[in-house]
């Protein structure tokens, strides 16, 4: 901010090629243009991105460490703009702690490794993952190539034009395919989700922190397990995220009574310990199976209506062959 007005008083700033001095109120299809020199602009890049200047080893090494150690992921879609890949379970998608090693790390190193961007170029874009996926559900996830990549993609996740599909098996026996809504709390501390059907009255209550939230389901397969003496009523379906907020479809499913099989935050640990001793199911199993991509006008256009879909991961397909 200091660097902005100081260039206002240097006159550096101009608005619809004019000398400014900030205090005006802008208007549709107003210019503003900033001159600076090639030295404060490099300043400014290698002091937020970090990449193009020899001082910069250990990040270059991170992104290249990260691409060694997730060599085997699976890209299923890639162009100029983006990159679609399947995620397996266990990784994050983007870093929680500093020392962490995620999907974001791993795709710039990709993109050197290859040879599709340069050192130079993270000065002025850096490629990321444009949705998030919980560290265990695995499946498309979305990465953006360059910017006009990485503002589409924003723009139609944002208008939820995107209709994004998930296959799961939850606990229960489902008899009809349903729409579900209501509104979701995030307990920080604990990172964990409450629902409600409508907002809670009270002193405290803060109508801002709670999102709406809408789910569709629709069922695929129904079937029983047998384990330990027991017989326990399974359905897979494929779900349609309407929202997308944290842990929705986790949460929502488990408050109707149908919890997904593995999910230690929501589900029923009972069931979740038959399931892991023959299977070795250790996490949710949800799977982020299909895009549907909407119109797309511009450099994008060749995504217009297009579907993607994400195989299940192999021990997904041993306990769906086990039980339907």
């Amino acid at each position: 901010m200091s660097f902005l007005y100081k260039m206002l008083r240097k006159k550096n700033i101009t608005l619809n090629g004019k000398k400014a001095d900030g205090k005006e109120k802008l208007g549709k299809d107003d210019t503003i243009s900033v001159y600076f020199s090639d030295e404060t602009f490099e300043k400014f890049a290698n002091k937020h991105v970090k990449a193009a200047s020899t001082e910069d080893v250990d990040v270059l090494s991170e992104f290249e460490n990260a691409y060694k150690k997730y060599q085997n992921i699976d890209i299923i879609y890639e162009d100029d703009h983006i990159l679609l890949v399947n995620k397996p379970a266990g990784i994050l998608s983007q870093k929680a702690d500093k020392n962490d090693v995620s999907m974001n790390e791993w795709l710039i190193g990709y993109l050197l490794s290859t040879g599709l961007i340069s050192q130079d170029s993270l000065a002025t874009f850096r490629p990321s993952v444009c949705n998030r996926l919980d560290r265990n559900t695995s499946g498309i996830l979305i990465c953006s190539k360059s910017l006009c990549g990485a503002q589409k993609m924003a723009e139609i996740l944002k208008d939820r034009s995107l209709h994004k599909y998930y296959r799961t098996i939850v606990i229960g026996s489902m008899n009809e395919d349903a729409s579900i809504s209501g509104y979701l709390y995030k307990d920080e501390k604990r990172n964990t989700v409450k629902l409600f059907d409508k907002i809670p009255k009270g002193k405290n209550i803060k109508e801002s922190d709670f999102s709406q939230i809408r789910t569709s389901y629709q069922i695929i397969n129904k079937g029983t397990y047998s384990g330990n003496n027991e017989k326990i009523l399974l359905t897979e379906l494929e779900v349609l995220l309407h929202t997308g907020k944290t842990h929705q479809i986790r949460a929502h499913l488990s408050s109707i009574g149908h919890p997904i099989i593995g999910d230690s935050k929501y589900g029923n640990s009972k069931v979740n310990g038959l399931i892991k001793k023959e299977f070795g199911l250790k996490y949710q199993l949800l799977h982020a199976y299909r895009l549907e991509f909407p119109q797309i006008d511009g450099e994008l256009s060749h995504l217009s209506g297009k579907t993607i879909v994400a195989n299940v991961p192999s021990l997904y397909n041993k306990i769906e062959d086990k039980i339907f």
